[in-house]
C-alpha cells in the first residue's frame, strides 16, 4: 500500500510496504496437482476507482518481485517466513527503489494519477509468494523438490484467484518484460473478457531454442552443486551458493549484447597493469563483474525458486498449447495489444513481437508493435525507460474505462 506520506518526491509513489494475502482457496496447476495455503506478496499504487475499472497489473520478469515502485519500507516479519532476510530479496539495492520505478508513478508510463497499479510476486518465487522455500502446510518443512512444477498459467491462474479475492474483476492492462510479457500473453488468452489491453515488452509467445538452451545450462550448474543436496538444503546450513553464482553470470551474459559488453568493459585489466598469471582470480574487468552480479545474487535469491521459475519459462509456448497454431492461441483475444522490441536483444528477438503481430493482425486484431533502436540488449526493457514511456502512454490513452468510454 503507497503511503501518502509529506517526503514524497516529484513522480514517486513515495514509500511502500509489500503485503500479503492468502488465497481462500485450493489453486489448481496444469501438472495435476493442487496447492493449498497459497500466500501471494503484493504492492499497491495509486487510487482504486470507486468501480474498479483503473486496475494495471505489472508482471516481473524471472528475478524480480513485488516491489516495483517506490521506496521499500522496512517489511513485516511475515516477509521473511521463507527463510531470507528482507534486505536480500530483490527489488534495488538495499530494498530501495523499485524494479520499475521509472515506470510507475505520477506522470509516467503507468500514470498512478489516473490507474491503480498492482505488482505481485509470481507463484514459485522467493519474494514473499508460495514457492519451494515456503512451508508445506502438510508437512511444516519447507517444500524443497517436493513443490509441483508450475508453468506460466499457472502463475497467472494464482495472479486471477488473488485479484478476485480483492473484489477486482476486470484489467485496464496487464504489462511486463520478458516473462512478464509472457504473463500478459497469457492473461489475454485466458481472460479474454476481462483483460481490455496488455503491453509486452522484450518478450515472446516462445523462447528459442537457444535461449531454452542457456536456461538448462544455468539449471545445471545448480544442480551440479553438491550444497544443492537434492533440492533439501533448506536448514542445513548449505546452499548451492557456487551453482547459483554460476547459473547468475550465465543468465547475465544473455540479457546483454555483445557491442555492450564491449563498450562497457572491453579488454580492461581490472586490478593491475598487466596480466598476473592467475587461475583463481579475476583478471579482466568483465570477469570481476560477473562475480559481483553472481555474489550479489545468491544473496537475495533461492536456488530452487530459480529452477522452478527458469523450467516454466522454457515450457512456456503459445502455439504448442494451442494445437500448434498461433492463430488458435489468439482466436478468442478482445484485448488491444503493444508490443514492443529491442533491435539488439537476441534472447527475445523482435522476430518474436513481429510473429505476434502478424498473427494478431491476421485475425484482425488491435496490435501496435514498435522496435527501439538500442545497444544494451534484453536489458533494454529495464534500462530505455524513458523511450517507451511515450508509447505506453499513447497506447493507454487510447484504451477507454468506464471514466473515459
Amino acid at each position: 500500500m503507497t503511503d501518502p506520506a509529506p517526503t514524497r518526491k516529484a513522480g514517486s509513489v513515495g514509500t511502500v510496504t509489500t503485503r500479503h494475502l492468502d488465497l481462500p482457496g485450493p489453486l489448481p496447476l496444469d501438472c495435476g496437482r493442487e496447492l493449498r495455503g497459497v500466500r501471494v506478496a503484493y504492492e499497491t499504487y495509486g487510487v482504486l476507482a470507486p468501480e474498479r475499472d483503473n486496475v494495471v497489473l505489472v508482471c516481473h520478469a524471472l528475478s524480480g518481485d513485488a516491489h516495483a515502485a517506490g521506496f521499500a519500507a522496512t517489511p513485516p516479519a511475515a516477509s521473511t517466513r521463507d527463510g531470507f532476510a528482507a534486505e536480500d530479496r530483490d527489488g534495488g539495492a538495499g530494498k530501495g527503489l523499485g524494479w520499475w520505478d521509472g515506470m510507475i508513478g505520477p506522470g509516467k508510463a503507468f500514470d498512478t494519477d489516473r490507474y491503480f497499479v498492482v505488482a505481485t510476486n509470481l507463484l514459485g518465487g522467493c519474494g514473499g509468494t508460495t514457492g519451494p522455500s515456503s512451508l508445506d502446510p502438510e508437512t511444516g518443512a519447507p517444500y524443497g523438490p517436493d513443490f509441483p512444477v508450475v508453468t506460466v498459467a499457472d502463475m497467472v491462474r494464482a495472479e486471477r484467484a488473488f485479484l478476485a479475492a480483492l473484489g477486482i474483476e476486470r484489467l485496464a492492462a496487464v504489462a511486463g518484460g520478458s516473462l512478464g510479457g509472457m504473463r500478459a500473453l497469457e492473461w489475454a488468452i485466458a481472460y479474454p473478457d476481462q483483460v481490455a489491453a496488455i503491453v509486452v515488452i522484450a518478450s515472446t509467445h516462445a523462447l528459442h531454442p537457444q535461449g531454452v538452451a542457456w536456461n538448462a545450462i544455468a539449471r545445471e550448474a545448480i544442480m551440479r552443486d553438491p550444497a544443492w543436496q537434492g533440492g533439501r538444503y533448506q536448514g542445513t546450513g548449505h546452499r548451492p551458493d557456487a551453482g547459483m553464482g554460476v547459473a547468475r553470470m550465465v543468465g547475465h551474459i544473455t540479457y546483454l549484447s555483445a557491442p555492450a559488453l564491449d563498450a562497457k568493459f572491453g579488454r580492461r585489466l581490472q586490478f593491475a597493469d598487466d596480466i598476473r598469471h592467475t587461475l583463481t582470480e579475476p583478471e579482466y574487468e568483465v570477469e570481476n563483474y560477473l562475480r559481483h552480479q553472481a555474489e550479489a545474487f545468491v544473496r537475495r535469491f533461492d536456488a530452487n525458486s530459480y529452477l522452478y521459475i527458469s523450467r516454466a519459462l522454457t515450457y512456456f509456448d503459445l502455439a504448442r498449447q494451442h494445437g500448434g497454431s498461433l492463430a488458435a492461441a489468439f482466436a478468442d483475444l478482445t484485448a488491444r495489444t503493444l508490443l514492443i522490441s529491442f533491435s539488439s536483444d537476441w534472447l527475445y528477438p523482435p522476430a518474436a513481437s513481429a510473429e505476434i503481430a502478424e498473427a494478431l493482425s491476421a485475425l484482425g486484431k488491435p496490435v501496435e508493435s514498435h522496435v527501439i533502436d538500442a545497444p544494451y540488449g534484453h536489458d533494454c526493457f529495464l534500462l530505455e525507460e524513458a523511450r517507451q514511456t511515450p508509447l505506453i502512454r499513447r497506447f493507454l490513452d487510447r484504451t477507454p474505462t468506464k471514466e473515459t468510454a
